[in-house]
């Protein structure tokens, strides 16, 4: 099942998946979009809402795995993880959030009884830098700093925009000694060679931030992109106004504006905007090394990304409990993809 198929990426992983002789069942809240793409593809479609865990796990009986798509995941996964954990189907699903990495790792030992499979982050949130992370580990097995990053220029689609308005207030995260801390936006600025030459480049909370430690057990952990000294600047001006951004009413604003305004980038756009990832592991002695690949952008990576790792699950057994892409599939996943290269390491 792809639930959200109704949402910009739900419906381009749905029609890929069919292009591909799959026959995935769409599921959503929207009833008239779910219906109108299902009917186009020729495919079973249920209409549900999120609200009773045991009503999800009823319309899930019998699947063996559920992506779930459709965001804020800091609202949508809890319930279905319970429910895929109920019903014993695997759960994958695209998000980027810190947060909702770690409560679906909390559940590792519920997934582990009932024989499921717990895998967020199917999408370029985050398996071009969890291969990367993995693959230098691998190259330095006995690194105890980790930085990773990525130079894109893609735009941003409603419900990705949606997240990281509602995750900006919560401020900086870094891994460090193994547990995750609260910094300051931008509170890091350095220069970093993605692969494209260097740019200034500024710390953020992305995903990796949770699950490069469970892929690679590193307990340093710090996430770069590219940033100009006025958007670096802005961030910092975020520190003081995180406050205010946290307000429901602000929130609220905010989310119908992106509904009116936004909208996701289209295939010819998405062809023309690759992204750069780069990875650096030191030891204890200060040995280091280094890991740079080039991927397609964003959404480009996420659609046969999310289907290899659904894919891979219904092929192959695989051990139940937690897990993260690169940990599934191997280090190797990025290369499997469509245009994919292999991570060149220095």
């Amino acid at each position: 099942m792809i639930y959200g198929a109704n949402g910009y990426t739900g419906e381009l992983i749905a029609r890929e998946a069919v292009a591909r002789g799959m026959t995935p069942i769409l599921a959503g809240r929207s009833k008239a979009k779910v219906e109108r793409l299902a009917h186009e593809l020729k495919l079973e479609c249920r209409i549900f809402d999120l609200d009773s865990t045991a009503g999800i796990a009823a319309q899930l009986k019998g699947l063996k795995a559920v992506l779930l798509t459709a965001g804020p995941f800091s609202a949508t996964s809890q319930p279905m993880v319970q429910a895929c954990i109920q019903a014993g189907a695997h759960y994958l699903d695209i998000t980027g959030e810190i947060d909702v990495f770690e409560q679906v790792f909390r559940r590792d030992a519920d997934a582990r009884k009932a024989g499921v499979v717990l895998c967020p982050g199917v999408g370029f949130d985050v398996i071009p830098t969890d291969c990367v992370a993995a693959a230098l580990k691998e190259a330095l097995p006995d690194a105890v700093e980790l930085h990773l990053g990525f130079d894109t220029t893609v735009s941003l689609s409603p419900g990705t925009m949606k997240t990281t308005l509602e995750s900006a207030p919560q401020g900086g995260r870094v891994r460090r000694d193994g547990k995750l801390i609260h910094v300051p936006l931008a509170h890091e600025v350095r220069r970093i060679d993605f692969g494209r030459g260097e740019r200034l480049a500024v710390a953020v909370p992305w995903g990796d931030v949770s699950t490069a430690f469970h892929t690679t057990g590193i307990p340093n952990i710090t996430v770069f992109v590219p940033g100009s000294r006025v958007s670096i600047f802005g961030m910092k001006l975020g520190n003081l106004f995180g406050p205010l951004m946290k307000l429901p009413a602000v929130q609220r604003m905010l989310a119908a504006l992106v509904t009116k305004t936004v909208k996701g980038p289209d295939e010819v756009a998405r062809a023309g905007m690759p992204a750069y990832v780069w990875g650096e592991a030191i030891n204890a002695r200060g040995e280091r090394r280094i890991a740079r690949v080039k991927t397609s952008n964003g959404y480009s990576l996420t659609i046969p990304g999310s289907l290899a790792v659904l894919n891979h699950l219904l092929t192959h057994d695989a051990p139940a409990g937690f897990t993260t892409p690169s940990r599934l599939v191997g280090s190797n996943l990025l290369s499997q993809l469509p245009g994919g290269a292999d991570i060149l390491i220095d």
